[in-house]
């Protein structure tokens, strides 16, 4: 029997935690959360299952957790244009647009992802277009039409070329999307490899409290690895 939202909290404050929830609240944020980490998330979502509507619930939720678990249980049959152009705009300063539009995100399995990743790839807003190159990101795992290697070639050049002038998480998004796009190919490898040398040192700050470091796109795309795959 499928869970109400008021079930799905529930179940969210019973796996809430300490350290987490501390940890959210260092600095202001425009959402609360129970302080659940992204692979426990996971799980839980699986434990819901898939459910369109229990997902448009959980997205008008105050709690972060509650509307991860959204973007993870949503239907991408039923997931449209327009729903896709209106979270976009809700996603908390861009809090939300990992899991959006990156994560084996459900927006990247529904019917229209290229031609949205095509369309927020150009757009004035960074948010789209850090979701528009999370989104290519994730295609670059499959073979949508109208995504060929002349296609994913000019948007190598294209980060080539733009990557530093752009906003920081659409620059993380960028290097996201070279290291995807360089593993499909030979040529694309070739193509990634040579950017990602060109591109050089990507500046993002991840902040004090956080470990990240920038995505190292050129030791990924030159590894033994990525070699034998490839036979490069």
């Amino acid at each position: 029997m499928p869970l109400t939202k008021s079930q799905v909290m529930t179940l969210l404050k019973e796996n809430q935690n300490a350290r987490g929830i501390a940890h959210w609240k260092k600095k202001p944020r425009p959402l609360k959360s129970y302080g659940i980490g992204l692979t426990q998330l996971r799980k839980l979502a699986k434990q819901i299952g898939k459910d369109h509507k229990l997902a448009g619930q959980l997205w008008k939720s105050d709690y972060y957790d509650a509307r991860v678990i959204s973007l993870l249980i949503d239907d991408p049959k039923q997931v449209t244009r327009e729903q896709a152009e209106r979270q976009v705009e809700e996603l908390s300063a861009g809090m939300l647009a990992h899991v959006f539009a990156s994560c084996d995100a459900t927006l990247a399995k529904t019917p229209f992802a290229f031609d949205l990743a095509c369309d927020w790839m150009n757009s004035q807003d960074e948010v789209r277009r850090r979701c528009g190159y999370s989104l290519l990101y994730e295609l670059s795992k499959k073979n949508p039409r109208g995504m060929d290697d002349d296609f994913l070639l000019e948007r190598i050049e294209h980060i080539r070329k733009s990557i530093h002038d752009e906003e920081m998480w659409v620059r993380e998004s960028m290097l996201t999307t070279l290291m995807g796009v360089g593993k499909r190919n030979k040529k694309l490898n070739k193509a990634a490899v040579r950017a990602a040398k060109a591109i050089g040192p990507v500046d993002i700050d991840y902040g004090d409290d956080n470990n990240c470091e920038p995505l190292d796109v050129l030791k990924h795309l030159t590894s033994d690895y990525i070699k034998q795959k490839l036979g490069t």
